[in-house]
């Protein structure tokens, strides 16, 4: 099967999986369980959703795993089972993505470095753990995704690099401000983040979240100028969330998603998948656009 950068770099444009967290509360996750813990308790549950994306056409699929440092799990009192439940949160995503590739997902801790909360050191050893377990399990990349933070995003793809044998992947979330510039919720720049997820060891770099997929052509045009060559991955929002009948909804129709595919394109995306409020039915039009692209 080779590696995801390989496959990348002779051409391949490819297709990742979609949204996860809404499809668990539809499988009956309540509001305050742990979906990590879903891994041993509900892994049939979590297999199903993970299938489903690679049935839509997705080249390769994340894992219920987001949230799987210890500083989110102490919250549940899993603290201890670190390498327990992401070990098997990549069995479960492998065994539904047969030869498909799995990305072990790493967000950021909520804990945040210049107020003190952390030191450089316990956020590597946290990312480190998580890192073990993924790998273990059978994760192909380390998806280091949703980060605002650089410093934290660093020491993410650092601890990944380091530990595992695994393609090391990272995005970081822009909104646009005012002024019609992307910035993290820290401040940071898409062109800031290049040179130092590359220097940490990152082959992949992207935005994820926080945009529709319009916006995302946007922030890979800024990231193309800058570097032609890096890979990049996009996981857009199924549109900019709206506020109806007392719930947030995604608006973005598997249609008008993939109607944006050739523009995204075009700006220098080479793996294209969802976040928020996208569906297998987004992620099967992303397919058929791409393929009809390529033919």
């Amino acid at each position: 099967m080779g590696k995801i950068i390989d496959q990348i770099k002779q051409g391949k444009t490819m297709v990742s999986d979609g949204a996860w967290g809404t499809f668990l509360q539809q499988k009956g996750m309540q509001p305050g369980e742990c979906p990590e813990e879903w891994n041993i308790s509900h892994a049939d549950d979590v297999f199903d959703i993970a299938k489903s994306y690679i049935d839509a056409g997705a080249d390769m699929i994340e894992t219920n795993s987001f949230g799987g440092t210890c500083f989110k799990l102490e919250k549940y009192d899993l603290a201890d089972k670190v390498f327990e439940l992401n070990k098997a949160a990549a069995e479960i995503s492998r065994k539904a993505a047969g030869d498909k590739f799995v990305l072990g997902s790493v967000g950021p801790t909520g804990k945040i470095l210049m107020m003190g909360d952390v030191t450089e050191e316990e956020l590597y050893d946290a990312f480190k753990e998580q890192c073990l377990g993924l790998e273990a399990g059978g994760a192909d990349a380390i998806m280091i995704e949703t980060m605002t933070d650089l410093d934290e995003a660093r020491l993410a793809v650092k601890a990944a690099k380091e530990n595992t044998k695994c393609e090391v992947f990272c995005t970081m979330t822009f909104e646009k401000t005012v002024d019609g510039e992307f910035r993290s919720m820290m401040g940071i720049a898409p062109t800031d983040m290049i040179p130092a997820l590359i220097d940490a060891g990152a082959e992949l770099i992207g935005a994820n979240c926080g945009n529709g997929i319009e916006n995302m052509i946007g922030i890979v045009e800024e990231i193309r100028k800058v570097n032609p060559d890096i890979p990049v991955l996009v996981h857009a929002n199924a549109g900019m969330p709206v506020f109806k009948d007392g719930e947030t909804v995604f608006p973005e129709t598997p249609d008008e998603m993939s109607a944006l595919v050739p523009k995204i394109l075009a700006a220098g995306a080479n793996i294209i998948g969802g976040c928020c409020g996208t569906t297998p039915d987004h992620i099967c039009r992303v397919r058929e656009e791409l393929n009809r692209i390529e033919e």
